[in-house]
């Protein structure tokens, strides 16, 4: 590739004809993956990366690299047979939320947490009550519990979480960030009785134990609209001082998992500009794209409410918006156009979830109004019929937006696809959509999936990143958090292998892609889905010195062992970012902070 502007390089990637210089470091010793576009799986990749200025100025020799760019303060970095990759992108996740993630309960179940039944669920909230976050929150609050990994197979109840507190709101919060279920005490604080309806796209549970006439006394359990309200109370009431960390637990987070560049994925105008607002106090050590939420945005009077822009500003940039058009499939309320294999409690026959939004002008208006105004389009899409609707509204605004045709390459994306038909990733193929698949469903539900959400049949093509492959398609994949850890490693292994997280059978083996596409899908891929390829994304000349250095390489290791990589260094511009602490590093923690008028309003 061309470097820098003026700079040409020569075929090891030294600057053909530079006067001496100094680099900053030389990486040698280790494995390096470049990722770049002439990089194959078996290649034995360059002997030595330098770095100067926080750009790369060599990809090559070692000898080479040390005639020309070592001096007396070049600090030389043996990898000591350690791999050295492109820094991670974070291709769809949500900052704020994995701040969240770090501050909340732990509700999650094994490997990620140690919650197996309610009863061990109502002790993580009883504890976290008795923490100095907890002891200051309005409500006792807990992330992550999932009832397909808890003994009793179901949801915790208003009954349930009544045991842990009748005096203060309780929220324990699905992993889906989809669903949650509150205590009387929150029942009431939302005003949820039998009398309440329903909201659009959203259902309020309901007893089924007591002899009450429709629609019923709520149970405690809510899911998406429903659930919304209770999330964003209960959030807004955590102490300020547990707010204001929420950037920097999230940077620091998503840094000791290799990323250098995440996502803040659909978030409030109000919580855009607490993003900005926080960058102007201190601006961010890793690059952040943020995306509004499509609905506020597209209804703004504003003329341009997101202020998109290809350039970050004090480490953040708006690129567009970002639509909601279904739920989980975890949760069984992402709209399928065939029934799941079990329904929910209360559901009729042929249950197949259900649409965020039902009129489908609404959907067509949010994209035509997108494209309009040149925002870059992502999409939740979880079941096969909220991808119909999305793909119908696709195909009909970019056939109405007359555009030129450098500005027809929108690179709109299909958030998650999880249950994506092979006629809609040929859809995707022609329309120019990227699908960005939440991979690591197939480790956490593939078994619920196969026996209770989908069937075997569905379940085997689940994140079908193999048809995307064999289509020479662009893909990315990513991690969802705060729905699961920012774990960089497990969506490359959950790509390679598809084993399941309890019976560890492979789920849908025809849809394992290899990893060297599993890289790339939160590499280069994932940085062309940002317009940013010319910058990032491989180890090239000329490109940001933004890296990871891995315990293993993820291309060499035997499949199966992909998920026993460590993230040993991520370095942002080629500055040491994590771990805290280690020579030339930087304190993650230190000085970002979230405006107190910040306030979660969920995801995924």
């Amino acid at each position: 590739m061309s470097g820098q502007p003026g700079v040409t390089t020569d075929t090891d990637g030294v600057q053909a004809g530079a006067r001496y210089d100094e680099a900053d470091v030389i990486f040698h010793g280790g494995e390096i993956v470049t990722v770049a576009a002439d990089a194959r799986e078996s290649d034995p990749g360059p002997e030595a990366v330098a770095v100067k200025d926080g750009v790369i100025v060599h990809v090559g020799g070692h000898q080479e690299a040390v005639d020309r760019w070592q001096g007396p303060r070049t600090q030389l970095r043996d990898l000591g047979g350690r791999a050295l990759l492109p820094g991670f992108i974070d291709a769809h996740g949500h900052l704020g939320g994995i701040g969240l993630q770090a501050t909340l309960a732990n509700l999650l179940a094994a490997p990620d947490g140690d919650v197996t039944d309610i009863d061990s669920l109502l002790a993580k909230l009883r504890e976290w009550a008795r923490t100095p976050v907890g002891a200051f929150s309005k409500w006792i609050i807990g992330f992550g519990y999932d009832d397909a990994m808890l003994t009793e197979g179901r949801h915790p109840t208003r009954d349930d979480l009544d045991k842990v507190s009748t005096t203060r709101p309780v929220l324990a919060i699905h992993q889906s960030f989809h669903l949650g279920a509150v205590n009387s005490r929150g029942l009431r604080e939302l005003g949820y009785t039998r009398d309440t309806p329903d909201p659009e796209g959203g259902v309020i549970r309901r007893r089924t134990d007591v002899d009450v006439p429709p629609p019923g006394e709520p149970d405690g359990v809510l899911e998406e609209t429903a659930f919304s309200p209770a999330s964003e109370k209960a959030t807004k009431g955590l102490p300020l001082t547990a707010l204001a960390a929420l950037f920097s637990k999230g940077v620091a987070s998503a840094a000791s998992f290799g990323f250098t560049t995440v996502q803040e994925g659909g978030a409030t105008l109000e919580n855009l500009q607490a993003l900005r607002d926080a960058a102007a106090l201190v601006p961010f050590k890793i690059d952040v794209v943020a995306y509004a939420r499509a609905d506020e945005a597209t209804a703004s009077p504003e003329e341009d409410p997101v202020r998109a822009s290809r350039e970050y500003h004090r480490g953040v940039r708006a690129a567009g918006v970002k639509m909601y058009l279904d739920g989980s499939p975890q949760g069984r309320t992402a709209w399928l156009t065939k029934a799941y294999k079990e329904r929910p409690d209360n559901t009729p026959e042929g249950y197949r979830g259900y649409p965020a939004i039902e009129d489908p002008k609404i959907v067509l208006d949010q994209v035509r109004t997108a494209y309009a105004r040149g925002w870059q389009v992502l999409a939740h899409v979880n079941g096969d019929a909220a991808i119909d609707q999305f793909i119908e509204a696709v195909r009909t605004a970019a056939a109405e937006v007359e555009v030129e045709p450098a500005e027809a390459d929108r690179r709109t994306v299909a958030i998650h696809a999880q249950t994506a038909r092979e006629d809609q990733i040929e859809a995707f193929d022609r329309l120019g959509v990227i699908p960005s698949f939440f991979s690591m469903h197939t480790y956490y539900w593939g078994d619920w999936y196969r026996k209770t959400v989908l069937g075997p049949e569905r379940a085997a093509t689940i994140s079908p990143a193999r048809w995307a492959v064999d289509r020479q398609m662009i893909y990315t994949s990513h991690h969802d958090a705060p729905v699961a850890l920012p774990n960089s490693i497990a969506i490359l292994s959950s790509q390679v292998t598809r084993r399941t997280r309890t019976d560890e059978v492979v789920i849908g083996p025809e849809q394992c892609v290899s990893a060297l596409d599993a890289v790339k899908s939160i590499t280069i891929n994932a940085a062309h889905q940002y317009f940013e390829q010319d910058h990032k994304g491989s180890i090239e000349v000329g490109k940001l010195a933004d890296l990871v250095i891995l315990s293993a390489n993820p291309l060499t290791v035997p499949p199966e062992e992909i998920k026993d990589i460590t993230v040993a260094e991520t370095i942002k511009r080629g500055t040491v970012i994590h771990p805290v602490g280690a020579t030339g590093s930087d304190d993650l923690e230190a000085g970002l902070a979230v405006p107190t008028d910040y306030q979660w309003h969920g995801c995924c």
